[in-house]
């Protein structure tokens, strides 16, 4: 027989009670996400969304992967995977908006919103049946 000097694995079992305490938290944030949406909070509405959904990733990430229970070390690696695409996000976004003012409008979509449409004239078959009606 071979001896193996890797650590034993040992079996962590969640008590459904844990589970089904998450997944109604994901449920009431996903039902916090959509009102949210319904709000006119400007660019707040983004920013809330995004909180949200990192949240809901902790969670999933806590309990469904097990992380809660697994070494520190894979806790840490996802704290600073978070924290690389935060700041990743960030210097996106920043960059974006930086050259946002020198992006000009085009020019056809000045003339178009100038252009008045005309109103709908009724066709001679539809002014001929409301006579004949009455």
């Amino acid at each position: 027989m071979s001896q193996s000097k890797h650590a034993e694995y040992h079996v962590h079992v969640v008590p459904l009670r844990v589970l089904f305490a998450v997944f109604a938290a994901l449920i009431i944030l996903t039902i916090l996400t959509v009102g949210v949406t319904k709000v006119d909070l400007g660019g707040l509405n983004i920013w809330i969304a995004l909180g949200v959904a990192v949240v809901k990733a902790v969670l999933v990430a806590l309990y469904f992967m097990h992380l809660r229970w697994d070494s520190p070390y894979n806790g840490l690696a996802l704290v600073v995977a978070f924290v690389f695409v935060g700041v990743f996000i960030g210097f996106a976004l920043k960059d974006s908006l930086e050259y946002q003012k020198y992006v000009e409008r085009p020019a056809l979509l000045d003339r178009l919103q100038q252009q008045t449409i005309p109103a709908a004239v009724p066709s001679e078959e539809t002014t001929e049946e409301s006579s004949s009606e009455h």
